[in-house]
């Protein structure tokens, strides 16, 4: 997610935070931390919890979580020593904060860019996921080399990205991005950036940032909806020489 700067002495208007309409009918309804999460783009199906692997005593961190709804269940469920759900938003912060501060300290809420954060963290994360989180809009070139450098040697990043545009169109054969439809606070329309890429777009990106994708897996759209989409689950690994890390 982008990231939200501060004034500065010339008084530059801070950046409006784009999620900030983003689960707020739903977070006043349901506060509960989920049964079950789902990797795909529409919630009602296919790979759960497991596909991160065991939990139990790693740490842990959701790469934009937004309201903390996935985070909460691993900690809720699955025994992480932590994790830490990062957000840039400052409206989605102040959401789990309400919604799951109660899960202190196995799940830590965390209000910041997700590859400041990570580059603050070398070697200290044994999982990464990002679940239509972070990775998708924040410029891969960036984020993938401070994920490497976040992760243990042999540590895990998955990513659940789309597979293609949620109106058809093809994902992107380069590493661009795309501009879509937002909301500021105010509720006037702007644009914020979505990286939509295809496959091998996504597995030399990881290579080039010092991670090997060790699958990769198209999973189909559900049947009904009418902004349904393919799901494109990336699983890539760091390696477990601990040169990379002292190189970078």
């Amino acid at each position: 997610m982008g990231r939200m700067t501060s004034p500065t002495a010339a008084s530059t208007p801070l950046m409006p935070d784009l999620w900030h309409h983003y689960g707020r009918a739903r977070s006043g309804s349901d506060r509960s931390v989920p049964d079950r999460i789902h990797f795909t783009w529409d919630q009602r199906g296919g790979p759960g919890a497991e596909t991160l692997g065991e939990l139990s005593g790693r740490q842990v961190a959701d790469l934009g979580a937004g309201s903390a709804r996935q985070s909460a269940h691993l900690a809720a469920h699955h025994c992480p020593a932590r994790i830490d759900a990062i957000d840039a938003s400052p409206a989605q912060h102040a959401m789990a904060l309400g919604l799951y501060a109660h899960l202190a300290p196995r799940l830590r809420l965390v209000n910041a860019d997700a590859t400041e954060h990570l580059l603050g963290h070398p070697g200290h994360y044994d999982v990464l996921y990002s679940l239509f989180g972070a990775v998708d809009f924040t410029d891969p070139r960036h984020l993938l080399p401070a994920a490497a450098r976040a992760l243990r040697p042999g540590g895990l990043l998955v990513i659940a990205t789309l597979h293609h545009y949620v109106d058809g169109r093809a994902a992107e054969a380069d590493p661009v991005h795309a501009d879509i439809p937002a909301k500021a606070p105010d509720g006037t329309s702007a644009t914020m950036r979505r990286w939509v890429l295809q496959e091998q777009v996504w597995t030399g990106l990881l290579g080039r940032a010092g991670l090997t994708t060790t699958s990769a897996a198209v999973l189909p759209a559900a049947p009904v909806g009418t902004r349904s989409a393919a799901t494109l689950l990336l699983h890539a690994h760091r390696s477990a020489d601990q040169r990379g890390l002292r190189q970078r």
